[in-house]
């Protein structure tokens, strides 16, 4: 026999299911408070269908948007207005991205893709002195801090949902279709390896399943 618990929580994965939100776009407004008013050149890792890449566009004099799925890029494409300081390309982050520096590199909900330590070397590369990298990741719950945090995420995650949707059932939105997979490091290993190759970098676990990192090149 199923447990009232268990019970529960089947009950929250199918709201949730039926009135879905991006939990990646959330964190697009907190970005931007962590960049300066503006900027000369961004680079957005990951980009998706470009939400994130046109409102750095507003404040910056160039965007380069790099993902690696070829159909996101194109619709990234289509939905930005003719004008917009930001271009999408398809892109292989470790190997291929735009050449530098930029005062900002942002990466949402794509680190946890790429080989972690690598990546986080590749974009302190590619940043100018005194430019700002911003990630948004997803780790592994393990400590109970991490399983209380997803715990208090819960109840706000349905009813945002709710909200968001006015009470109807809704597709997921495409920017969360984009990337599947789980993480697989859990925040302290995610916060031990950043602060090795960023020293002076600051992270911090989020609600809805996130963590945040900022890091100022010197």
């Amino acid at each position: 026999m199923t447990s009232p618990p268990h019970r529960l929580v089947q009950a929250l994965d199918r709201f949730n299911a039926a009135h879905p939100w991006d939990h990646n776009a959330h964190y697009h407004r907190w970005i931007l408070r962590q960049l300066p008013r503006r900027f000369g050149s961004a680079l957005d890792v990951g980009s998706g269908t470009g939400d994130l890449a046109r409102l750095l566009a507003a404040r910056a004099a160039e965007v380069h948007g790099v993902d690696s799925d070829p159909v996101i890029t194109s619709r990234a494409r289509m939905l930005t207005p003719e004008g917009t300081a930001a271009t999408f390309s398809v892109t292989d982050a470790q190997t291929e991205l735009p050449t530098g520096p930029h005062d900002v590199v942002t990466c949402v909900a794509t680190l946890h893709h790429l080989p972690f330590t690598e990546a986080l070397d590749t974009f302190r590369g590619h940043l100018a002195p005194g430019g700002t990298l911003v990630v948004v990741g997803l780790y592994r719950p393990q400590s109970t801090t991490d399983h209380l945090l997803g715990a208090a995420a819960v109840l706000p995650n349905a009813a945002i949902g709710w909200l968001k949707n006015e009470g109807r059932s809704a597709a997921p939105p495409t920017s969360m279709t984009a990337r599947t997979g789980p993480a697989d490091m859990p925040f302290a290993d995610i916060a031990e390896a950043a602060r090795t190759v960023l020293p002076g970098a600051r992270l911090r676990r989020r609600l809805f399943w996130r963590y945040t990192l900022t890091w100022r090149r010197p």
